[in-house]
This record gives C-alpha cells, sequence and structure tokens, in this order.
C-alpha cells in the first residue's frame, strides 16, 4: 500500500474558524488567551512548568494498573505505564467521548497525533519520555452524537432506551445489531471478517462503553504504547476533589469564564459560556446538573438536595458522584496526568482559549494547545479522476459550482470574460466625465450613475454567457459532483462524517500504521493523502 500526502494551510480550506487560524498564525489579539505557543520551545517551557507541580504519579500508576489488570498489555505499553512514575516522564494527551465503533475518523487521527507528536519529542528531547494518553470523556451524556456511526454512506443509530453518562451504559442487543449491520457493507473486504472478530471481541453485550472502548482502543493503538484512561475513577476524583470543594463554595470558574468571554468575544464567537455552577452530579446511569437555590444545592432531576455542609460531606465520602463541565474537565486532566501537551479539535482548541484563568486559579499547568492533524482521504482512482478534471489537491476545497466554472473558462474555445470591456466601459466613462465636467461639474453624480448600471449589466452578461457555456460541460459537472460528494460527505470534511471501518476492512492495521506515517507532531497542515 503506498500514499502520497500534501499538506495545505488550514486557512485553504475554509473549514476553521478565525480563531483557529489566528491562533495557528500567532495573532496578537489572541495571545493574552494561552500561555504557550505549539512549538518545540513552548513545549520546552511547559515542561518546566510542569515540573513545578506535584503531580500524583503514584496514585495514577495505581489505577491504570487496576484499569488495564485483565487486559492484554504490549510490551510497550507496559513500559509506558512503569514510566509515568518518573518525574522525567511527560505525557501528550488528546481527549473524545467514547464514540461507539471510535465514530468519526478524527477519532483516530488525534490518537495518532498524539503517539506521532510523543514519539518525535522522544528523538528532539532525549534527556526526557514522552508517553501518548487517550482521555476518555466517558461522562459525556450526548447519546445523540455519540451513539451512531457512519459507514459507506449509512448512518447507523443505536436505539437503546438507557440514559445518563455514555461510558456508563452498557453494550446491549441494538448495539450489536449494528455489528451485523456494519459487517453487511464490510464482510466482502479482504479484512472485514477481521474487523467484525475485533467489534464482537470488545463489545460484549453487559459490558459498559467506556470499558469496550478502553479495548477496542487498546486493539487498535496499544502496539504503539498508548495510554488510555478511563477519568470515571474515584481515586481520580478524590484528587480533584479540593477544586471541586472550590466551585461548589465559590463558584469562581463562572465569573472568570465570564470575563474571558468578554474580552475575548471582543474578536472572535465565543464557544462555551458554562454555568453558575459547572458541576454534575453522577448517580447509577443518571448525570444531572447541580444548581444552587438559595443556600441548597440542587440535583432536580434525582429530586436532591444538600445543604452547603451535606454537599461537602457528599464529596469526601463518594468524589466519583461529582463531574465537571466542559469547564472544569480539563483542569481535572491536567491534574492526574503530568500533562505538557493537549491535542484538541478546532471547537476544544477554541474553548480551551477561554480557560486559561480558570487554571491559574486553582494553580494546575495550563498546557501547550495544538490543534490535531486533519486528514482528506483519496483513492488513486479518486486522484487520477481529479487530474483528468485538471484541478490540484487545493482546488478541490472549492464548490461545485466554483470548480465547474474554472474547468469551463480553461477548456472553452469562446471568449468568456469580458474583463477586456469592462474595462473599455470605465475608460469610457470617465471621458464622459472630462467631458461633463467642462460644462457643468454637477453632471459628474449622473455620469456615475450610467456607468453603474452599464457595468452591471456587463457583468450580469459576463455571468450568462458563462452559465450558457456550463451546458456544453455536463459529463464534467457530472464528474466534479460526484468527486466532490464522495469527498466531502453532506458539504461536510470526510473526518468529521465517516468511521474507519470500510478502510480497516479493505486495508487492516496497515492503514492504521499508514496514517501514522503521514501523521506530524509539530507541522501544522492539512493533509491530503492519496492510499
Amino acid at each position: 500500500m503506498h500514499q502520497e500526502a500534501t499538506y495545505l494551510p488550514y486557512k485553504d480550506t475554509g473549514f476553521f474558524s478565525k480563531i483557529i487560524t489566528d491562533y495557528l498564525s500567532n495573532a496578537p489579539a489572541l495571545q493574552p488567551f494561552y500561555r504557550l505557543s505549539p512549538t518545540l520551545e513552548g513545549i520546552k517551557a511547559s515542561i518546566a512548568q510542569r515540573q513545578q507541580f506535584n503531580t500524583p504519579r503514584a496514585l495514577l500508576s495505581e489505577v491504570l494498573e487496576e484499569q488495564y489488570a485483565s487486559i492484554q498489555q504490549t510490551a510497550k505499553l507496559a513500559e509506558n505505564i512503569r514510566l509515568l512514575a518518573d518525574q522525567n516522564t511527560f505525557t501528550v494527551t488528546t481527549a473524545h467521548q467514547p464514540n461507539i465503533f471510535t465514530g468519526p475518523l478524527y477519532f483516530i487521527y488525534k490518537i495518532l497525533h498524539a503517539i506521532k507528536l510523543a514519539d518525535e519529542l522522544s528523538g528532539q528531547l532525549p534527556q526526557y519520555k514522552f508517553v501518548p494518553v487517550y482521555y476518555m470523556g466517558s461522562e459525556d451524556a450526548d447519546l445523540d452524537e455519540l451513539g451512531f456511526v457512519n459507514v459507506g454512506g449509512q448512518k447507523l443509530v443505536w436505539e437503546t432506551s438507557q440514559t445518563g453518562a455514555v461510558g456508563r451504559m452498557k453494550v446491549d442487543k441494538p448495539l450489536l445489531k449494528l455489528i451485523h449491520a456494519i459487517h453487511g457493507q464490510t464482510g466482502v473486504l479482504p479484512h472485514g471478517n477481521e474487523l467484525t472478530e475485533l467489534f464482537t471481541r470488545c463489545y460484549t453485550e453487559g459490558k459498559t462503553i467506556q470499558q469496550a472502548t478502553l479495548e477496542l482502543v487498546n486493539e487498535l493503538f496499544g502496539k504503539y504504547g498508548l495510554i488510555v484512561l478511563i477519568p470515571d475513577n474515584a481515586k481520580l476524583k478524590n484528587a480533584f476533589a479540593p477544586v471541586v470543594e472550590k466551585e461548589l463554595t465559590e463558584r469562581f470558574s463562572h465569573t472568570i469564564v465570564a470575563a474571558t468571554i468578554e474580552k475575548l468575544g471582543e474578536h472572535y464567537k465565543v464557544q462555551a459560556g458554562g454555568r453558575e455552577l459547572n458541576l454534575f452530579y453522577l448517580l447509577g446511569d443518571k448525570r444531572e446538573r447541580i444548581e444552587l437555590e438559595g443556600d441548597r444545592f440542587e440535583v432536580k432531576a434525582l429530586s436532591l438536595s444538600f445543604s452547603k455542609e451535606q454537599i461537602l460531606q457528599e464529596l469526601k465520602a463518594h468524589p466519583e458522584r461529582f463531574s465537571g463541565n466542559v469547564i472544569l474537565r480539563g483542569a481535572f486532566q491536567e491534574t492526574v496526568l503530568p500533562n505538557i501537551v493537549f491535542i484538541g479539535g478546532g471547537g476544544e482548541i477554541a474553548y480551551w482559549l477561554e480557560l486559561r484563568s480558570v487554571f491559574e486559579a486553582v494553580h494546575i499547568p495550563y498546557p501547550v494547545l495544538m490543534l490535531r492533524n486533519s486528514f482528506l482521504l483519496m483513492k488513486k482512482e479518486q486522484l487520477e479522476r481529479m487530474k483528468k478534471l485538471g484541478f490540484t489537491q487545493a482546488d478541490l476545497f472549492s464548490g461545485e459550482l466554483t470548480l465547474l466554472n474554472t474547468l469551463v473558462k480553461r477548456e472553452s474555445d469562446h471568449q468568456l470574460n469580458l474583463e477586456k470591456e469592462l474595462q473599455q466601459a470605465k475608460d469610457y466613462y470617465a471621458h464622459l466625465r472630462v467631458v461633463a465636467d467642462a460644462v457643468d461639474k454637477t453632471l459628474s453624480e449622473h455620469i456615475s450613475a450610467l456607468e453603474k448600471q452599464s457595468l452591471k449589466k456587463l457583468e450580469a452578461l459576463e455571468k450568462k454567457l458563462l452559465r450558457a457555456e456550463r451546458t456544453r460541460y455536463d459529463a464534467q459537472k457530472q464528474q466534479i459532483a460526484k468527486l466532490k460528494n464522495d469527498l466531502f460527505p453532506n458539504n461536510s470534511l470526510q473526518e468529521r462524517v465517516d468511521n474507519f471501518s470500510l478502510s480497516y476492512a479493505q486495508y487492516g492495521n496497515a492503514w492504521i500504521d499508514r496514517v501514522y506515517a503521514v501523521s506530524t507532531g509539530l507541522n501544522q497542515g492539512f493533509g491530503v493523502v492519496t492510499i
């Protein structure tokens, strides 16, 4: 299996927000909202900052040993878990919810980015060790977002009656039916049965989704030494309890984030606003908001009510029942991991840019923020079709009409561009203005109005000429439409829609190795890859 890769600036794709393209270009307006730049120098400074923080390494090692007790570990994974106890070992972390069957392709890409960056840093800074971590957001309760998968253009939805934190949900018969549905599309491919066996092995009835996801991710990436951390754990949450207590007693995060959003909102569209109290209460299969009403802490959906003393006692006795929302999730992650870089998508980076002051308020190191790698995967025949149409990889990010107009203008034997005539018209009206000014200067405004009408009609004629000529290129129009639809499903990025199943079923585990090969650590560019 051979591959070619071309890397494009993110801003040229049209799929990334201004806040992200400004972050990548180190725009001055954004600099007050983060500490360290996503460079090797920034990472060195992040290491120095992390060395001043007392990360609970022994606790982390203990939790990971328990978590992996029943799971087969590769030698590299076992070594990485052991290395976390060493003060000179640091993590490169990405986070994501436990989407069923890994969800969209970028789930795979962000994990491989963490692995690649850890590997690159190990070579560049040999005095330290770097370990890649996938931090599972298993307490997310948005099943609408996590409970479906797109395979071959078909959306397969997990129809379950379960509610609450998705990670705590159980594999049931409706989920197992989806494995058969996936097999219906992948079974005929060279590694289709291997994929089905993998899913069947990891998703067994009665197992929690977080456990199934841990096992699946471990089978896919264990050979690279990737550590999966499930933070829904009483021991880990106990280490974060002082911050939860501060939130309960002071509601500190809301005030800080509101002030940051006001400043950030002067330049950008803001992501997460948070709430007055940025905590949820977890009990069994329920995850519900904690709200302060008067001097009582209410969990209305569970008919629970606590005084201040009672809820602090509840935190002491059951730290696992408290779950931070998006505003506090990152601070928990950075408390329990010796982390120096956080790799996230555009939306994640945007909301992390609101949180620097939250970290400072609780004296937790704020990591380097790294935009995850993005890829557009092309088949060889799609690349050949693109070239036959006369386009480059960068052209693919334009709309269908723009591509067709470009092709028609390039290949037509007729004059479709009226640029020369438009200039002649401008020169003509400039001459008329001189003639009129000699008689009456007030006529200039009338001539400008005539010019505007004339130019508008010429521009409309140019569009009609192009539209008429386009009818002669119906075959190319169909080819462009198919190419765009295949590569940009639903007019979105492929990585935000498609699952990895078809690629894995075609190429097996070698497909993951190939994506790893084209992944970059510090180099930031959108990869267009032909496999």
